[in-house]
């Protein structure tokens, strides 16, 4: 796990022994703690008790899908990649069955979120539209604006996807 989430963060083993391993991709001293306790048990089941997921939020969409391209180049395949609304998202599953989120907020300030999550529009889809990572890759090179590309698309109302049902 401590390799997998190494790769994944970008980050640095801070320290790390038999038991125990602090992981860091800042000026923090640790963001992650890894523990590998003998009286713990492996997840028998999906969506069971526990850890559902952990959120980690980008400046840009651009920083946003070059971790998703380096990650893509070390074999971690995202999950679902899906425009919120107020966030855009690209999910992943770490080899616990653990979901991470990856995020960029689509709004200057929270309180815009807020008022989008009370429109009609969010009422009705609050899934989400998805997309394609590669293919927003491809218009942002060719000079479009990250605001066009995180503005949500009006769809009729959706479920979940398969992997989260």
């Amino acid at each position: 796990m401590v390799s997998y989430y190494r790769v994944f963060l970008g980050a640095k083993v801070v320290h790390e022994n038999s038991m125990l391993a602090f992981l860091s991709y800042d000026d923090e001293h640790h963001r992650i703690a890894i523990e590998a306790l003998p009286s713990v048990k492996d997840k028998q089941q999906k969506h069971n008790r526990g850890l559902e997921h952990i959120a980690f939020t980008f400046n840009t969409l651009s920083d946003l899908l070059l971790a998703y391209r380096q990650r893509k180049q070390h074999n971690i395949l995202s999950l679902w990649s899906v425009n919120h609304g107020p966030t855009t998202l690209i999910y992943y599953e770490d080899p616990d069955g653990n979901q991470l989120e990856t995020q960029v907020d689509n709004f200057a300030n929270p309180d815009d979120a807020t008022v989008f999550m009370e429109s009609k529009e969010f009422m009705e889809n609050p899934i989400g539209v998805d997309f394609d990572p590669e293919e927003f890759i491809e218009r942002l090179r060719q000079g479009e604006d990250e605001r066009v590309l995180c503005k949500r698309l009006a769809i009729r109302p959706r479920g979940l996807p398969e992997h989260m049902r």
